[in-house]
């Protein structure tokens, strides 16, 4: 991330100071993410090309069809807009960063890991706050203890 955008007494507010130095480290994406960009960047193209002058000059990946910031408001509405249409619960933006770590922790990728693709400076934030690892995890991690404790792992879950 190169900057953040906030609204401060409702004026947008940009800023290139990000809250930690793991912030700013790079990060491969996953190849649906990539393919999102640069459907996003073609889209973007045909907006600059259509604004003409009025798009300012700036490496805002996500804008309005004039090329200026999306206010976090309208951002949010859009979010849940694209929820519905897709047929899921509708969470908040920020829960989509609880719902990365549970899945990451869901697939045993291991914690440090986690960390580093959640951009978080401690393993505690990491661990205690975004990770909700589900039941059926639990349970069969519970199975695994008891096998390697003694016992024989007959119960289901």
């Amino acid at each position: 991330m190169r900057h953040q955008l906030q609204r401060v007494r409702r004026r947008l507010i940009h800023s290139d100071v990000a809250k930690t130095e793991a912030s700013e480290a790079v990060l491969p994406l996953p190849d649906i993410c990539t393919a999102a960009l640069r459907a996003r960047w073609k889209e973007q193209a045909a907006a600059r090309e259509a604004a003409k002058e009025v798009w300012p000059d700036s490496d805002m990946v996500f804008t309005t069809r004039y090329g200026t910031p999306i206010a976090p408001r309208n951002f949010n509405r859009e979010f849940v807009r694209r929820c519905e249409r897709a047929g899921v619960r509708v969470i908040r933006v920020h829960d989509t960063r609880h719902t990365c770590g549970s899945l990451l922790a869901a697939m045993d990728v291991h914690p440090r890991i986690a960390m580093q693709i959640l951009r978080h400076s401690e393993i505690a934030v990491t661990m205690e706050v975004y990770t909700h690892v589900p039941s059926k995890e639990t349970r069969k991690a519970l199975r695994k203890l008891g096998k390697a404790l003694g016992g024989k792992g007959r119960h289901k879950s």
